[in-house]
């Protein structure tokens, strides 16, 4: 009895930290065979069809082990426990599932009760002997039924084929409910795990959906982050060779990508879906153009000008119609001279409309259009970058379970910069762990390749190589983790799955600064 304790005891300890589900029902079955003296057994799990599938077939006799921990796949159907709206009576474990009860034969080939053709068939099969058989349904606290334990052919001390006691048939029910808990507690983690993920993955699509222009970003993002985490985490050399993640921490890592701009459900669908430099309701280049025909004509209507300083001063005023429409569009520099040309283009052209003359241009708009870097003027893109802030007060708000707690760390430091000038804390390197470091080039390498953004066209993938390896020489971006994106060909494997083919341009690699010594 101390003996069967002691077992039982570390029996219960080994099923509660398990956390593999195909390995927990075997460990369930090898402690049933032990504690019993049984020569064999098998294990089922109960499918969303209410069918009972083998998981695991042990018999030490025949020397077999099949399914679970094994590499011999289990070839026998599923069992249903009904057929036509009835107990499945051709199954003994249909009839032990249905029926809550235990199952206790002494002998199967003097056994009427219940049909036991399908035992007997395979003895005929394998040439072995089924005698004494034990068929109890784990059923958790609740009453709710998980699977089904069969075990054959008790033993005694001398080896001899005996029946199942009632206290071996008492263990094995304690142990069976010990058992059903165990799964139940994986299931429901299981089932936590699944619904906070579909959780995590409904909130980025919902997020780019609010913007047809980002449509793939949140979708995409966690893709390239896992493509390098693997990478790094299999990587046998360079600065990055102790690194490694477990099975949790790949998890843990993806939510936080999938997670990474769920902030946005706060911004403003006119900033993030601005194409224009003057967008706002719509692009208000029209107007413009339409203040510089009034403009026209009145050169052209002017009774103090000749006909070739009309043409001239109408051949300017177009030039700088052009250059006012090609300045809207935005783009990666807009230098200083650009800039002092707005200004000259609204200070000396002046119209007439409701008998009110007003510059071409009205400050707003010479806000706007100055903007040196895309389409966003500097509130706007302090709104944009307000994402952030949003994202980690959601995050760090969220009560995160022990295996997810890093989830806002890692979510929120994708806008950080090696040198510390990122937002939305200021991080510097040493003040980030590598996921977070993972993420931020991950983000970048999204944004720069996207096909799908209304302010610019996507870059190729040496223009993307081109700038990333800028950002790692100014420390920008990690270098250890940049050597592995471009080492291990991460760039490439993403790039083919995800890029345009004329995104795809021909290059040499090692030409490239931040980049060059990788080629294998």
């Amino acid at each position: 009895m101390t003996s069967s304790i002691e077992h039982f005891i570390e029996i219960a300890i080994a099923l509660s930290s398990e956390k593999n589900y195909q390995v927990l029902l075997e460990k369930i079955l090898k402690s049933a065979i032990e504690l019993a003296s049984a020569d064999g057994g098998t294990i089922y799990s109960l499918n969303d069809d209410n069918d009972l599938v083998f998981e695991t077939v042990l018999n030490n006799t025949l020397n077999l082990h099949q399914g679970g921990t094994s590499a011999t796949a289990i070839n026998y159907p599923a069992i249903p426990l009904y057929k036509f709206g009835k107990v499945n009576n051709s199954a003994m474990v249909a009839v032990a599932a249905a029926s809550g009860e235990i199952i206790n034969i002494e002998n199967v080939y003097q056994c009427e009760e219940y049909d036991l053709s399908a035992a007997k068939a395979i003895d005929e099969k394998t040439g072995y002997r089924t005698q004494s058989v034990l068929t109890l349904p784990m059923q958790n606290h609740q009453g709710d039924l998980n699977g089904v334990i069969q075990l054959i052919n008790a033993t005694n001390e001398q080896g001899q084929v005996i029946a199942f006691s009632s206290e071996v048939q008492q263990l094995m029910q304690a142990l069976t409910s010990l058992a059903a808990v165990s799964i139940t507690n994986k299931q429901l983690i299981d089932e936590m795990e699944h619904l906070f993920s579909s959780f995590s993955k409904l909130i980025a699509s919902a997020i780019d959906k609010k913007s047809p222009y980002t449509g793939g970003h949140c979708r995409r993002v966690p893709e390239i982050t896992m493509m390098l985490a693997r990478a790094c985490h299999q990587t046998e050399y360079g600065p990055l060779q102790p690194f490694n993640m477990a099975k949790e921490d790949f998890h843990e890592l993806s939510v936080a990508a999938w997670l990474h701009d769920c902030g946005k459900v706060a911004t403003p669908e006119y900033v993030m879906d601005k194409a224009t430099k003057l967008e706002t309701v719509f692009d208000r280049v029209e107007l413009i153009s339409a203040r510089f025909e009034i403009a026209a004509r009145d050169i052209y209507n002017s009774i103090k000008l000749d006909n070739a300083s009309k043409v001239t001063l109408l051949k300017t005023l177009e030039e700088d119609r052009q250059f006012i429409v090609n300045a809207n569009t935005g783009g990666e520099f807009f230098d200083d001279g650009k800039i002092d040309r707005i200004y000259q283009i609204a200070k000396h052209y002046h119209v007439s409309i409701a008998g009110v003359s007003q510059q071409i241009l009205s400050e707003d708009e010479i806000y706007n259009l100055i903007t040196k870097r895309g389409t966003l003027n500097p509130k706007e893109r302090k709104i944009i970058n307000g994402h952030m802030d949003v994202t980690v007060e959601m995050l760090e708000s969220m009560p995160f379970p022990k295996h997810l707690k890093r989830v806002p760390e890692y979510a929120c430091g994708h806008h950080e910069k090696m040198d510390g000038t990122g937002y939305p804390k200021g991080l510097k390197r040493d003040q980030m762990s590598i996921p977070a470091r993972i993420m931020a080039i991950a983000d970048v390498f999204e944004a720069l390749t996207a096909n799908d953004r209304p302010y610019k066209l996507p870059k190729t993938l040496s223009e993307t190589l081109t700038i990333m390896g800028r950002m790692k020489l100014e420390d920008h971006l990690d270098p250890d983790l940049f050597d592995v994106f471009i080492s291990e060909k991460v760039y490439l494997e993403f790039a083919k799955a995800y890029l345009e083919p004329s995104q795809m341009d021909d290059f040499d690699i090692d030409s490239i600064a931040g980049c060059q010594g990788f080629l294998k």
